[in-house]
């Protein structure tokens, strides 16, 4: 079992490195999810999340979350296959392996966490957001 802090992470870096160990057969928990950041200017992203949740029919769906570790676990579902029937059994087995946490849960404490080399936001020279922040204005309007 692997433990990766999020903190500071690249979110989309860390998912593809995530999904390659969760389809190699590694069970991956990943802890502070809120801490975890997205490239780019803060308006930008924001509007896009905003036009993602105003294409859906509250009803009918999709629904999309707004929380910080449903969005980690939407992003590295998207990065595994899942479309095609012939990969589609070994993508969802996969993402079985993966589990998202907000901030460091009890039974995670003493564990050695892990991070992900090359998917650090300290060699960002762009704008960005955090995972936490992102959830925050999405829930005001």
């Amino acid at each position: 079992m692997k433990v990766i802090d999020a903190t500071g992470l690249i979110l989309g870096r860390m998912a593809t490195r995530v999904a390659k160990m969760a389809l190699a057969g590694d069970d991956v928990k990943i802890v502070n999810c809120e801490k975890a950041v997205i490239s780019g200017r803060q308006n930008l992203i924001l509007a896009r999340w905003r036009q993602r949740k105003a294409r859906t029919d509250p009803f009918k769906g999709p629904f999309i979350s707004i929380l910080p570790d449903r969005i980690v676990r939407r992003t590295i579902y998207g990065m595994l296959p899942h479309k095609r029937k012939t990969e589609k059994s070994r993508g969802i087995l996969a993402f079985k392996h993966v589990m998202c946490y907000i901030s460091v849960p009890d039974i995670l404490k003493n564990q050695k966490f892990e991070t992900v080399q090359g998917a650090e936001s300290d060699r960002l020279k762009t704008e960005y957001i955090t995972i936490g922040r992102l959830s925050q204005l999405l829930r005001t309007k």
